[in-house]
């Protein structure tokens, strides 16, 4: 299992080697030359506030609305978590077309930042309603018993449980806003993805755009050892609930609590909405404009589901390996496949195509160069699935079929897999829905003469055709809603009851 996670990883980390290769051929003078400038330093701090208003803000966000749905008797509970998921289907380019061409100067950081806020808070929320459906309540009713009232025991024990969830979920949204290309560039904010993206798109400095790449791994695995630090602090664990938690009364909160939420929905989902009704009846209209957007719906949905396979097939080691072997080193290779994860989708794609020329060119314009570049960006949202899904499998299970005789490979195709088919489903949606929105690497890997909904919607968009990019991005809203649904369900979003308790 170790020898198939580690060649797992290998795969993730094809384009560092890239970073590597081509950063050595220009030299340390060179490499210094384009380091030591205003402008890193600019982007750095823009890119790096970016990021921290941001995930502090779907954090507040994801916890906040992950206790109102699970915790409170908030009316209304199962259909406010679901809108809550939802956001998720929007890709932060679609939300962009839709706030720009809907508000006059929506542009700017704070734009960005609240693009992003809304699209992303959903990485936090799941999560953490997942984990609070998962904790014992014994421990909080130990803390009410001890006089501790209920707030401070949501904020001395619940919230202390799900911190290991609500950390890995606000580490993929800072990892999203750095490596995030559609909607900084839609709002006109220079980031690090943007500068990267413009220097590789004309072609002139590749050397200046590879560094800024280097500087983007750099800040991923500062982030990814603050996270490390963060879980193993004071964590606590959970178990598996047999009853329900108390629920907080809201009292004369219910209302400011209900009109919260409604002006997040409405941020979130509202605007982007009305932004593509208002576009979506002149798109439509257009001669020959259906069979077009269908053509386009065909190409992502087969690009998405070779990419979310080939994702699964590298992700299934690591997440077991995660699960029945942990240790340092199913740790570093866990952590691995997030460096990956936050390079921009061009330098992705610039190489695969490195890789595809040199090494492999049979794959060279071919659909499953695409599918590798998706699963080596999209690997650590597949593998924190299986790992969580084969955590809650009981081991004893194949320890007893080891034990009547059967042999490993059997064992894993009968026991294993099965308790882990739930983990894999949800990976697999998820993987699925990032694939369907991905947009910089399929711009450049995509064969010639094939064009998805993410492609056609950036096409019209650059040139101000609001009318004909709104059929792609509603298709694309659409298609994407499926997965997150299946996402809420299997997050506890859908029937916020504990199992096994009453509802």
């Amino acid at each position: 299992m170790t020898a198939a996670s580690a060649a797992a990883v290998a795969v993730a980390l094809l384009p560092l080697v890239y970073l590597a290769v081509r950063a050595a051929e220009a030299g340390v003078d060179r490499i210094l030359a384009e380091l030591l400038t205003a402008r890193v330093a600019v982007l750095a701090g823009r890119s790096l506030a970016l990021a921290a208003v941001v995930t502090a803000a779907c954090t507040a966000l994801g916890v906040g609305i992950a206790l109102l749905v699970t915790r409170t008797d908030l009316p209304g509970r199962r259909t406010f978590g679901v809108l809550a998921a939802l956001p998720l289907a929007v890709p932060t380019y679609v939300a962009g077309f839709a706030w720009t061409a809907t508000v006059d100067g929506f542009e700017g950081f704070w734009a960005a930042a609240l693009l992003l806020t809304v699209c992303s808070y959903p990485y936090v929320l799941l999560p953490a309603v997942a984990a609070l459906n998962r904790t014992d309540p014994g421990q909080e009713e130990v803390s009410r018993s001890l006089g501790r009232g209920p707030w401070r025991t949501l904020f001395g024990v619940t919230l202390r449980q799900i911190r290991p969830a609500v950390a890995a979920g606000a580490l993929l949204v800072a990892l999203y806003v750095l490596s995030d290309f559609g909607a900084v560039s839609i709002v006109r904010v220079d980031t690090f993805t943007r500068a990267i993206f413009t220097a590789f798109n004309l072609g002139f400095d590749r050397t200046g755009a590879l560094v800024l790449s280097t500087v983007l791994v750099a800040l991923t695995v500062l982030l990814i050892g603050a996270e490390l630090g963060t879980r193993t602090r004071d964590a606590r664990y959970a178990g598996n609930p047999v009853r329900p938690p108390v629920r907080l009364a809201l009292a004369r909160w219910r209302g400011p609590a209900l009109l919260a939420l409604l002006a997040v929905y409405a941020l979130a989902l509202g605007v982007p909405a009305a932004g593509l009704a208002r576009w979506l009846a002149a798109g439509v209209s257009r001669p020959g404009s259906l069979a077009e957007v269908a053509t386009a719906a065909g190409a992502s949905l087969s690009v998405s589901l070779a990419g979310a396979a080939l994702t699964m097939l590298l992700a299934l080691p690591l997440g077991l390996l995660a699960a029945r072997a942990p240790g340092p080193v199913a740790t570093v290779l866990d952590r691995l496949t997030y460096v990956a994860h936050a390079l921009p989708g061009v330098v992705i794609g610039l190489s695969l195509v490195f890789f595809a020329v040199n090494v492999a060119y049979p794959l060279y314009q071919s659909v499953w160069l695409l599918a590798l570049a998706y699963a080596t960006l999209f690997l650590p949202l597949a593998v924190g699935a299986v790992a969580a899904a084969a955590a809650q499998s009981p081991p004893s299970v194949e320890e007893a079929a080891r034990s009547l005789g059967r042999g490993p490979f059997t064992v894993f195709r009968t026991v294993t897999l099965p308790l882990t088919l739930p983990g894999i489903g949800a990976g697999a949606a998820l993987t699925f829905l990032t694939c369907m929105k991905e947009l910089p690497a399929t711009l450049l890997l995509r064969p010639t003469g094939m064009d998805t909904l993410a492609t056609e919607l950036w096409t019209h968009t650059s040139t101000a055709a609001y009318a004909a990019a709104a059929p792609y991005a509603a298709i694309l809203v659409a298609l994407a809603a499926v997965p997150t649904w299946l996402l809420a369900a299997r997050t506890g979003l859908v029937d916020p009851a504990p199992p096994g308790g009453p509802r």
